[in-house]
């Protein structure tokens, strides 16, 4: 439950419309839930931060994915699972048939019974195609918790006309995730031309001197171009949470009448 259900519910129980014993049956499962002998769900993730709990999908057999997600989903939370195979999600699908799949991303999810909508547009840019499957994690995971995604794909620093031709969709962005990969410059570019906050993401595309990602990280962590925060390397889910953190913030300051400073 996040916390706008709780507070109806319990609006609900002070005005007579609820008796304590249906309220109580409703919060059975909270704060957590054991799942087989392997895991347990978090219930109260989305009420204490916003965002209910994720499968990390990656190391988990179709199986225990597959039972977490249903968990999930019989409490009318969204089930996602990240770092999911094709073949794996084969395998969950053939024991929850109304599971989706986005290939490119490689998470299954089945959305929540109602998903928020969360005000600001959040642009995703990439710096090539390579770097897509870390953008698109990041861009099914806003999706799916609620948020508004443009995308900018294959718009990197090798061809710079190509990120300025999109000048108005960076200036029009509420927040925006960067995701690059080789010596990751083109976050120092986007941070200097956008007046919103600016996530970057590194990824582990590049030769050998690239190290997996490390140079486009240490690049992004020395940015000349000031305030931008960085994820770890192909951490497109993680950025898509933290910019999400960024807009509900500040939509919520936004609603506050006593000055801000």
């Amino acid at each position: 439950m996040n916390a706008e259900q709780v507070r109806t519910l319990l609006e609900a129980v002070a005005a007579g419309k609820i008796d304590p014993d249906s309220a109580l049956d409703t919060l059975q499962f909270s704060p957590f839930e054991a799942v087989g002998d392997f895991a347990h769900i978090d219930h109260h993730r989305a009420l204490r931060n916003g965002f209910p709990e994720t499968i990390w999908g990656e190391g988990k057999t179709p199986d225990q994915i597959a039972q977490l997600m249903q968990t999930l989903r019989d409490r009318g939370f969204l089930a996602m699972a990240t770092r999911v195979t094709a073949t794996a999600f084969a395998a969950i699908q053939a024991q929850l048939p109304d599971v989706q799949y986005a290939e490119t991303a490689r998470i299954c999810f089945i959305p929540a019974a109602d998903t928020p909508s969360h005000p600001g547009e959040l642009s995703i840019i990439t710096a090539g195609t390579a770097d897509l499957p870390v953008a698109e994690e990041a861009a099914i995971t806003a999706e799916l918790c609620g948020f508004k995604v443009r995308r900018l794909w294959d718009v990197g620093v090798a061809g710079i006309h190509r990120l300025l031709s999109n000048r108005d969709a960076i200036s029009e962005a509420d927040a925006i995730v960067v995701v690059a990969g080789m010596e990751g410059a083109l976050a120092s570019i986007v941070a200097g031309l956008a007046d919103c906050p600016v996530v970057a993401v590194p990824t582990s595309i590049g030769y050998g001197a690239s190290f997996g990602g490390v140079a486009a990280l240490l690049t992004m962590l020395n940015s000349c171009a000031a305030g931008v925060g960085v994820v770890n390397i192909d951490n497109g889910y993680g950025a898509a949470i933290l910019a999400g953190h960024i807009l509900r913030t500040a939509n919520r300051l936004s609603h506050k009448t006593e000055p801000l400073c």
